[in-house]
């Protein structure tokens, strides 16, 4: 996860937009894995808990263009009860969080025609361009009042077939977190995992092994003032431009 800006630094309780991805692999076989690490023990966030790869939206990502664009169906999804230019910077931020956190590239062999930014500058010296078509919007959750940070987060998943490097390659992730393995689904209950998170590897497992993009995304929409449970269907939303 990049710093935050110091407008950010200055309020910690401030609903911060996120994305988080979740990696599948063998989807088709009889016991599929996901990635997974565990935080630091002095995280002010899920200390100690096992997560999935993600982190909050940077003001540069919405200045990296993706070589190719999120599908339709997500960014009407995304677009529900949400501003829809948000939509390809949470999947930018998805991506870079992605590198940061597992060393993983998802992307395309390719040449940046502009100088990246500063958090994207390790990921193009990779000779890679990021991509989104793969990513699929599962779930959705704002963490609820009084933690000592609020995240609303976007949960994609991606199935690791897409991924252009090493799936068990981890020499290029930072330290935020440690012990990354592809964990069984069978097995993943026995982590010491957050909540929201178990409640979305429910939401994943019952879908396996059809990896069709859901028709509508649960939402867990905790404000200040109510928490409900809502289904984004997103019917509304325009159809991409390619990059």
């Amino acid at each position: 996860m990049s710093a935050s800006s110091p407008a950010q630094a200055q309020d910690k309780s401030a609903i911060r937009q996120a994305a988080t991805v979740i990696v599948l692999r063998d989807a088709q076989s009889v016991d599929p894995k996901i990635l997974m690490g565990q935080r630091g023990a002095q995280a002010a966030f899920m200390p100690n808990k096992f997560v999935f790869p993600g982190g909050a939206v940077d003001a540069s990502d919405a200045e990296v263009p993706l070589a190719t664009p999120l599908s339709a169906q997500t960014l009407r999804q995304l677009s529900d009860q949400s501003d829809p230019a948000l939509a390809p910077a949470l999947a930018v931020a998805a991506i870079r969080e992605l590198w940061e956190e597992t060393g993983l590239v998802l992307g395309h062999p390719g040449h940046w025609s502009a100088p990246p930014p500063a958090d994207w500058q390790s990921f193009a010296e990779q000779g890679y361009l990021p991509t989104a078509g793969a990513l699929q919007f599962v779930f959705r959750a704002i963490t609820p009042p009084g933690r000592p940070r609020r995240f609303d987060a976007r949960f994609f998943l991606l199935d690791a077939s897409a991924i252009a490097s090493d799936l068990d390659d981890f020499t290029a992730a930072s330290d935020e977190l440690s012990h990354l393995q592809w964990i069984p689904l069978s097995k993943v209950r026995q982590f010491d995992l957050p909540f929201i998170t178990q409640v979305v590897l429910a939401e994943v497992s019952a879908r396996l092994p059809d990896l069709t993009p859901p028709t509508s995304v649960p939402f867990f929409k905790n404000d200040d003032e109510e928490s409900l449970f809502l289904r984004l269907k997103g019917a509304t939303a325009p159809e991409p431009t390619p990059e």
